[in-house]
Order: structure tokens, then sequence, then C-alpha cells
């Protein structure tokens, strides 16, 4: 990897507005962030602010910072369209208000999970997440992207291999528009990634096309071992995956210019300073 300083930052709050994310991320000289665009619990559609986020995009395109938005917790891409035709049209429509608000923040796109489907034949629902993410991209024309993240299994058995992302993505009617959201913790959780022995993902990241499609990563370690299908996130360096095991991953050169995302507690000083120094120290301990 090369010296140069790598893109990295911390999830933040809208409490301030769009824009005052955007304050916050360049005054602890994040060169990234990610924000839930609304309420997290709940599949509303916002009437949002549009000079806010105008100015968001502003000051992102100013100070050379990137930022995503996370979409709400209950979006679940595996909802069915016929079992739950309400739920589905809630869904498609929270999703596609994501999508604006993101567009609108000068955003890369939304990340959504992969989704939850625990009744009935499991290809029914990657049938309904191809129909539903095709419902949400159908006419959108924006540059923000749908971006799908791997699950670590703790909510059933989809999300969790590379396979299951990229077929997902192909299978749709805009792959274009899709891309992939890396959680490091759910990765290490599920088996996908296993840190300092992985000798496998990379590989096979590149094998499967993944790697063309890969947007943002979450920067998170693990309060629990390789394989243990609980997603519990833990400060960079604090975990299981350690400093070691993030080495195995931040060096690769299919990661260079890829935002790094924690989704982790604070430091003391409630910003993520501690975090992304001791990352940068990393980075250029490596080179």
């Amino acid at each position: 990897m090369t010296a140069k300083k790598p893109i990295v930052g911390g999830h933040l709050s809208i409490r301030s507005g769009y824009a005052g994310a955007a304050q916050i991320a360049i005054s602890s000289g994040a060169g990234a962030f990610q924000y839930f665009p609304k309420n997290p619990r709940s599949l509303s559609v916002k009437d949002f602010d549009r000079q806010d986020a105008e100015r968001c995009r502003t000051l992102c395109e100013q100070h050379g910072i990137r930022s995503v938005a996370h979409t709400p917790y209950p979006s679940n891409l595996a909802v069915d369209l016929h079992a739950a035709p309400d739920q589905f049209a809630r869904t498609v429509h929270s999703l596609r208000n994501d999508l604006e608000i993101a567009e609108a923040c000068g955003s890369m796109g939304i990340i959504v999970h992969f989704g939850t489907f625990k009744t009935g034949n499991p290809l029914q629902g990657y049938q309904n997440i191809i129909q539903c993410i095709n419902k949400v991209l159908s006419g959108w024309e924006g540059k923000a992207k749908l971006l799908i993240e791997n699950q670590a299994g703790d909510h059933g058995d989809m999300g969790m291999t590379l396979e299951e992302l990229v077929q997902i993505r192909k299978l749709c009617q805009s792959p274009e528009r899709i891309g992939f959201c890396l959680d490091t913790c759910h990765a290490f959780a599920s088996g996908m990634w296993v840190g300092e022995a992985d000798n496998i993902f990379a590989r096979k990241a590149a094998e499967l096309d993944y790697w063309s499609g890969l947007t943002v990563i979450h920067l998170n370690d693990s309060k629990y071992p390789a394989h243990s299908r609980k997603d519990r996130h833990a400060r960079v360096g604090s975990g299981y995956i350690g400093e070691r095991g993030f080495r195995k991953l931040l060096q690769l050169d299919q990661v260079r210019g890829i935002p790094w995302i924690f989704e982790s507690e604070k430091g003391e000083d409630g910003t993520y300073r501690e975090d992304m120094e001791r990352v940068r120290r990393w980075v250029k301990a490596w080179c």
C-alpha cells in the first residue's frame, strides 16, 4: 500500500442536520462519514430539508469528504410482496426516499443489509431480494447507489457469502446501480473472512468479481471469535480481528481509495479521532 492517507471516518448523528454532520466530520479531521438519513427505527418517508442536504453536498465537495447513508434497521430486502404487500410497499418507498436523500447530500449511496427470510424455500427469499431491489431502482437515474451489506449470521443464513452478494447483483436489472459494503465484523463472524489466518477471501473476491462493486468498508473489530455468527462490534484493534487481521485486509490493492467507516463506540472525547489516528499509524507503519 502506498503512503497515501486513508479515507477514514465514523458514523455521525444528523441531530444538527446533514450539513451539521459534515461539519463534525470536517472538524474531526475525517475523510468520510456515515449517517442515518432519517429515523433508524422506522420505515418512514421523510420530507427532508433540501437546502440542508445541498449544504452537506457543498461542504463535502469543498473539503474532499465522502459520505454514505445507512438505511433504517427495519429495511428488509427479502420481504415478500405477496405475503406482506404493505410491508413490501413501505420498504420500497422508504429505500427510494433514502436514495433521494443520499443523492441530495452528494453521498455515494445507501447501505442496506442483505435481508432475512425465515419461512419457506430460501430461493424465495433471494427472489424477493431481487424483486425489491428492482422495484427500488426502477427509473432511478441518480448517482447514489444501493449498497448491499454482508451479514453476520445472527438472524439467519442469508447474506453470509461472497457468492450470494455477487449473484444477487448480477441477477438484478440494474447491476451498475448496485454496489457492496463490506462489514469486517460481519465477515469475521460469518466466516466469510477470518482475519490474519485468511488465505482465501481476496482470491475468491477477485474470481467472483466482488471487488468491482466494493464501495465502502465498515471497519469494525469483533467482540467474538471468527464463525461466532455474533454481530458485536469492537473498536479497531481491541477485538478478535486485531491489528494483524486488519493488516491482512487493508494492505490489499483492492481497498485503496475505499472509504473506511467505524460503527463502534466512540473514544472518551466523544469522537472517532483516536480510532482514525490508530488506523493512520497502522497504514503508515505498513508502507
